[in-house]
């Protein structure tokens, strides 16, 4: 494909999404009579499809549409509301496409999730999206009291989070997070035991200690089989405790809100030292030579249960979900394997910075396509309510969770109630994050959150969020990264791949040569918009 190619095939296709959703709004205006849709026989249920992601939960065994608590769900929300609910799998790792492909083809869900503002943005600028906020202090009580105040942008409550500054009109709500912990680095500390090290405290410590992973094999699995640190080509992410500690500890929150590009941090200063850190373990032998092809976790979760794999970063409990198994598929293999957070990663000013998130987390919206918005804002009402959430998040008693001293200890539970997600947060869309209704309980109930002793799921949790804080947050509305963000992300993949394998000699090179493409298509035109929209919060 010719440079340029990509740029102009994702300008097309917008294109051609914004004549087709321009078509639906003029269908739902000469359909609507001036009321949001819903069933004018109360008698019949109204029916609604709900986005659900599809993570390959159980080895894709089980279906995130059609499992114990799809059918508790349908059933409640069909005696409380009169509400028939099909749930749409989407794939969580390639959601933006899959989103992308059903709103050009006019038959998305009614009810879509989206982790990716950028995504949200462009269908609201296309007018694709329905706006609820004349439904706030109605139909979306519930929620309204449950998301309660925004304590990022005070005097606004969070369901109004992302408010047009002009209009006053909400096209999308965020759910809101209970547990702000993001992510952590692993270390397989048997190995380190095997050894005689101790944890490593320090960036040259860590890197030294998976030069010993690789020259010792502490595991026994094969000189040559030894992989001392894994990640996929999603490297910002997969190696984010070790990119973002390079990330300048003075920047301010005005430059780092302008210089974050569809949630990629390039252009902030010192990210690029991370990555030649990166380089330089890549060309010592430390890094899995296939990451680059790992563009879902398959292979990347296989490698860690194993037991080849001596170090990896994700989620802050990524080893420890019942969803993936990775630290219990790890100890059948390789009894004893213990793996454990560690926190070496220090920043220029011997601190170790990382992020935590936002409490706004992912967002849901309404497409204009939907037949029935007022039934979409129902549901999700209906969800917020405690009682509701509360069982899907713990299930029932003796299956999904035991209760200890007054907390809920989630047990590993099989078959069809296997939880898609932790706490079924893909259910839940909501809430991320356990909620027991009382902060007290909230805390004692996040180390029982998993089948796991309390002592390392509090650890782990310490680790991720000491010196942890959320990037900033600004009420600007903002357009002009939804017909480019799929595109940098893709070219953000290639320039991180490209700069992890260069050699060290053409790494300079190499980095600069892809951040100025970066630039080129469309980073630099959303980074304009960012100087020119940034508001004091």
């Amino acid at each position: 494909m010719r440079k340029g190619d990509l740029n102009y095939m994702g300008k097309r296709f917008f294109t051609y999404l914004s004549i087709i959703i321009s078509a639906f709004v003029l269908i739902s205006a000469c359909n609507k009579s001036g009321k949001a849709g819903d069933a004018s026989d109360t008698s019949k249920p109204v029916k609604i499809t709900v986005e659900v992601f599809d993570r390959g939960t159980d080895g894709g065994k089980t279906d995130p549409a059609n499992n114990e608590w799809t059918k508790w769900i349908k059933a409640k929300i069909l005696k409380d509301e009169n509400i028939e609910v099909e749930f749409i799998p989407i794939s969580r790792w390639d959601e933006n496409t899959a989103l992308n492909n059903l709103i050009a083809s006019g038959t998305p869900p009614d009810l879509c999730l989206t982790y990716s503002a950028e995504l949200v943005g462009n269908y609201r600028d296309l007018g694709g999206l329905f706006d609820m906020e004349p439904y706030i202090d109605t139909v979306l009580k519930d929620l309204k009291d449950f998301l309660g105040p925004d304590e990022a942008l005070p005097g606004r409550d969070m369901i109004r989070r992302n408010q047009d500054s002009v209009t006053g009109a909400v096209y999308s709500i965020p759910a809101r997070r209970m547990n702000v912990a993001q992510n952590n680095l692993f270390i397989r500390k048997d190995w380190l035991d095997k050894l005689g090290l101790p944890i490593p405290q320090t960036p040259e410590e860590y890197f030294n200690t998976l030069v010993a992973f690789k020259e010792k094999d502490p595991g026994g699995v094969g000189k040559n089989r030894v992989i001392p640190f894994t990640m996929t080509v999603d490297v910002r992410w997969t190696a984010s405790i070790i990119l973002n500690s390079f990330i300048d500890p003075s920047l301010d929150m005005k430059d780092r809100w302008i210089n974050t590009i569809v949630d990629r941090y390039f252009l902030l200063p010192g990210y690029k030292e991370g990555f030649r850190y990166l380089n330089r373990m890549y060309n010592a032998g430390l890094i899995d030579r296939d990451f680059p092809i790992y563009k879902f976790e398959d292979e990347y979760d296989t490698l860690i249960k194993s037991g080849v794999v001596g170090s990896m970063c994700h989620n802050w409990d990524q080893i420890f979900r019942d969803s993936k198994m990775l630290l219990a598929d790890l100890q059948k293999n390789a009894p004893g394997a213990e793996l454990v957070a560690i926190d070496p990663m220090k920043s220029s000013d011997g601190v170790t910075h990382k992020y935590a998130y936002d409490a706004a987390g992912i967002l849901f919206f309404i497409p204009i396509t939907c037949k029935n918005p007022v039934a979409a804002m129902r549901y999700i009402n209906w969800l917020a309510r405690y009682e509701n959430s509360s069982f899907l998040q713990i299930g029932p008693e003796g299956i999904v969770h035991e209760m200890s001293d007054g907390i809920p200890k989630i047990k590993a539970a099989t078959g069809m109630w296997i939880q898609n997600s932790p706490q079924n947060i893909d259910y839940t869309i909501h809430i991320l994050g356990l909620d027991l209704g009382d902060p007290e309980k909230n805390i004692r109930g996040i180390a029982n959150a998993y089948p796991w002793s309390e002592d390392i799921i509090t650890a782990a949790f310490k680790t991720a969020i000491t010196n942890a804080r959320p990037g900033p947050v600004v009420p600007a509305t903002l357009s002009a990264a939804g017909p480019y963000s799929q595109t940098l992300v893709d070219k953000g993949n290639i320039i991180s791949t490209l700069a992890v394998t260069a050699s060290p000699e053409n790494f300079d090179r190499v980095w600069d040569i892809g951040i100025t493409d970066w630039l080129e298509s469309g980073a630099q035109i959303i980074l304009d918009e960012r100087k020119a929209k940034y508001i004091e919060p």
